[in-house]
């Protein structure tokens, strides 16, 4: 674990080196990931028969390729119910939260009489992907699939790998719950692929989103243009800024709720306070040796977390933009100051009651953010990336005649005299 102070000499190029480390997928991955692209583009069913045998131990021909829906409807009622209850409450929140990003059509004339608007639409079919096998992850779902039927999605299709056949039960659960039309028992870059493309069995779809491993990242970016995505997606990430007057061992569980998923996970304190910083420390050594997930997340704290000493947090809210995090917490009296001065930043959590993991799950707000420095350009996962807008003009004799004449004129500037007639021969 790095600790860093801005009064130390040497802390711009510190800190600089930490902004600019990569925790990302290297050369050896994409390579693979287009050979493995170009074998289902190219032989459909039977590439991702075979790959799914090679990488998830299982036979399609055996197994089945799909998953009924009726075994998803009965892995929903056999439930435990205050966990029912618990995923019906998430999937409620997630679907008004999601409602109200709907956007509206526009339709209206201008002063010159020209009519002119946009329709929103949703893509025919879209494509969640989700980690299968002993990996349980029905929050992913429900944050993936819900956004895409509020949308108006017709076709969802659900690919989760099952490895030796093995089928989670609340995935299967949540993906009742969502409303998911179809459900194949398919992962890796060769699912991504099969949805890009279509095989013979496999229908393609218009946008694939979802969580997934390197290689799942990996083919979603070497996909985007022949199917839409939603983001290439790194490892997690969090900075929480927080002052002494904060729990200690609330912070540190906070820290170490994103270092737990992944040795290449990253979580930064900021603080103005030396005394809290080491007591956090201190109980973030306590509390990964109570954890589970503690190799996993030991190894990420150990070779990617940081805790950064601060003047004031006047200094720090622009090396905090800097990092351009997934996740932000502002874990002070006054948050929205602090979150008034945020540019950058995929998802915001304020106050000293508001861990991010709440946001995980339960509270509304979409969970798929952009990683690695990406909130800069892009946003969390939304209604709109399951739409998409056209644009309409109409013109009448009277409008045409009223801005025409200076379409003429710059399509003759630009030298597309085929364009500058089309408009003219109706002017005259």
């Amino acid at each position: 674990m790095i600790r860093l102070s801005t009064a130390d000499a040497g802390f711009a190029s510190d800190f600089t080196a930490l902004v600019s480390a990569r925790r990302e997928a290297d050369s050896g991955v994409a390579r693979d990931v287009a050979a493995i692209i170009a074998r289902v583009r190219d032989e459909g069913d039977a590439a991702v028969a075979e790959l799914t045998q090679r990488f998830d131990g299982h036979d399609l021909a055996a197994s089945g390729w799909t998953i009924n829906l009726a075994d998803c409807r009965a892995a929903y009622e056999a439930l435990e119910p205050d966990l029912r209850a618990a995923l019906d409450l998430a999937a409620a929140r997630i679907r008004t939260y999601h409602a109200r990003q709907r956007p509206e059509n526009s339709d209206s004339v201008d002063d010159a009489g020209v009519r002119l608007g946009a329709r929103w639409s949703a893509v025919a079919a879209a494509g969640v992907y989700v980690p299968g096998g002993r990996a349980a992850y029905p929050s992913s779902v429900l944050m993936n699939a819900i956004p895409a039927k509020v949308a108006g999605v017709d076709r969802l299709v659900m690919v989760t790998p099952t490895p030796k056949g093995e089928i989670n039960p609340l995935v299967l659960a949540a993906a009742h719950i969502a409303g998911v039309d179809e459900v194949w028992r398919i992962g890796g870059a060769q699912a991504v692929a099969a949805l890009a493309y279509g095989t013979d069995r496999i229908a393609p779809v218009d946008v694939i989103t979802g969580p997934g491993n390197a290689w799942v990242a990996e083919a979603k970016r070497q996909l985007y243009g022949v199917v839409g995505i939603d983001m290439v997606a790194g490892p997690s990430e969090i900075v929480v800024v927080a002052d002494g007057a904060n729990d200690p061992e609330w912070i540190a569980a906070d820290l170490l709720s994103q270092s737990e998923h992944d040795p290449t996970s990253q979580s930064i304190l900021f603080t103005d306070d030396a005394g809290f910083a080491d007591r956090v420390a201190a109980a973030v050594e306590t509390q990964l040796t109570t954890l589970a997930t503690e190799a996993v997340a030991r190894a990420a704290w150990d070779a990617n977390g940081a805790i950064i000493l601060v003047r004031d947090f006047a200094e720090a809210m622009p090396l905090v933009d800097r990092l351009a995090a997934e996740h932000l917490e502002l874990a002070v009296d006054n948050p929205q100051a602090l979150f008034d001065q945020v540019r950058h930043a995929g998802s915001v959590f304020l106050g000293r009651h508001t861990p991010e993991a709440v946001g995980d799950y339960v509270a509304g707000p979409n969970h798929v953010l952009p990683t690695g420095r990406r909130a800069r350009f892009s946003s969390g996962l939304s209604v709109l990336d399951f739409m998409k807008r056209t644009s309409f003009l109409q013109l009448d004799a009277a409008s045409l005649a009223a801005i025409g004449p200076a379409a003429v004129a710059l399509a003759g500037a630009e030298g597309l005299p085929a364009h500058a007639r089309s408009v003219s021969l109706r002017l005259r």
